[in-house]
């Protein structure tokens, strides 16, 4: 059974021009895209097959990342169910120059595990284990009742 730790990925995307809406930030889109790609990849570390976007469970914009700014994305598994995985991500923005860092955006997805037949197949349990897994998935829980 695999632990919430083990699903956690942090990932950074540079904010370039291209990636910019008409305000000089990053595009929700964009921003959108990244984090179902790292969701993707907590889930498919929990669950051992590939997965899929089922849902957005929900998906709060609080801030702007800036063009030039890194977007930080940290994403895990907080729940499983029989063949779908729910997934907590919060982006940051964080200047690369100084490290200095806010978040920016936070999410729910849900993610269904495809077997070699391409149909769902089951997950295993998640294990939560000690008092930091149990705080991060208390937040994923609490963000996700605030919808």
């Amino acid at each position: 059974m695999p632990s919430l730790s083990e699903t956690y990925i942090s990932n950074r995307q540079r904010v370039q021009p291209n990636h910019a809406n008409n305000y000089g930030a990053v595009h929700g889109g964009n921003l959108m895209k990244w984090m179902d790609e790292v969701g993707a990849m907590s889930a498919m570390r929990f669950a051992g097959n590939s997965c899929v976007t089922a849902a957005v469970d929900e998906f709060s914009f609080e801030r702007p990342i800036p063009v030039g700014d890194t977007a930080l994305i940290e994403s895990y598994v907080f729940e499983a169910g029989r063949t779908s995985v729910k997934v907590f991500l919060r982006a940051f923005r964080e200047n690369p120059r100084t490290g200095e860092r806010e978040q920016t955006t936070s999410a729910c997805f849900t993610f269904v595990a495809l077997g070699e037949d391409g149909k769902p197949t089951r997950v295993p349990e998640l294990t939560v284990e000690g008092d930091g897994e149990e705080e991060l998935r208390e937040q994923a829980l609490a963000n996700q009742s605030s919808e």
